[in-house]
């Protein structure tokens, strides 16, 4: 082990943020510890949107289903994977870019995703506590409008970042033998060992909530899974110019 590997370990997600501000120069390095990340043959296609208007941050809170630490957190990032740019590059060559390819999107998607994680662990390096807001997703058309989000670039996840006002429990994950396979896909255990993770999750819920939560990992996913899951996302991809072939 190494203060790498226990500082990965350890996060939490902190919903709950001091009043105290984060100066541009800290925002700038860990923009740069997140461009430092892997990219999909050197695409580079992640855009980050610092938002600062305090209009703007109520309205993506609201469009996030009203988490207000997207409106109060010291700092708010929204990760856009972007191809546009790349178009750009295109025109400069007097090339025509071919767009719309599934392909695209996945390696924008995972660029993005990369980028976001160091940005992450940059931060929690500093002590800061984050939290991902998929929930932008939830209105991602009105999200694309506050932000002027041209073709080619869509909202992937928002990031909260401050200094935590809370020390909440390290939330257990799969064990690793449901997660790490060796050579081929074997699942012929999984059932009994995710029975035994129940069991960690409940008492990690009862234990974070006081006793007002009592739900287990399998009971939340599969209640979370028997619901339509943002099926506006197809649509609004195709028409950002993803997902077309």
């Amino acid at each position: 082990m190494n203060e790498t590997i226990e500082l990965l370990k350890s996060h939490r997600s902190i919903r709950k943020f001091k009043g105290e501000r984060l100066d541009q120069a800290t925002l700038d390095e860990l923009v740069r510890a997140g461009q430092a990340a892997a990219t999909s043959s050197f695409l580079q296609a992640c855009t980050v949107i610092q938002v600062e208007d305090p209009a703007r941050r109520e309205e993506l809170a609201q469009c996030a289903g009203g988490q207000a630490y997207v409106a109060d957190a010291a700092a708010f990032l929204v990760f856009c994977a972007d191809m546009k740019r790349h178009r750009l590059c295109c025109d400069m060559h007097g090339a025509q870019m071919q767009s719309g390819f599934t392909e695209q999107f996945i390696t924008a998607t995972a660029d993005c995703a990369l980028f976001a994680q160091n940005v992450a662990v940059a931060a929690e390096s500093m002590g800061l506590g984050i939290v991902f807001i998929g929930g932008l997703r939830n209105r991602i058309d009105r999200v694309a409008e506050l932000l002027e989000l041209p073709e080619l670039v869509y909202p992937v996840f928002g990031l909260c970042l401050g200094y935590p006002d809370q020390n909440p429990e390290v939330k257990p994950r799969l064990p690793l033998e449901v997660i790490l396979k060796k050579d081929r896909y074997d699942d012929s255990q999984d059932c009994e060992r995710i029975r035994d993770y129940d069991e960690q999750v409940r008492q990690y819920y009862r234990s974070r909530t006081g006793g007002n939560k009592d739900m287990s990992w399998s009971e939340q996913i599969s209640g979370m899974l028997i619901k339509e899951a943002r099926p506006h996302m197809l649509a609004f991809l195709q028409q950002q110019g993803f997902l077309k072939r």
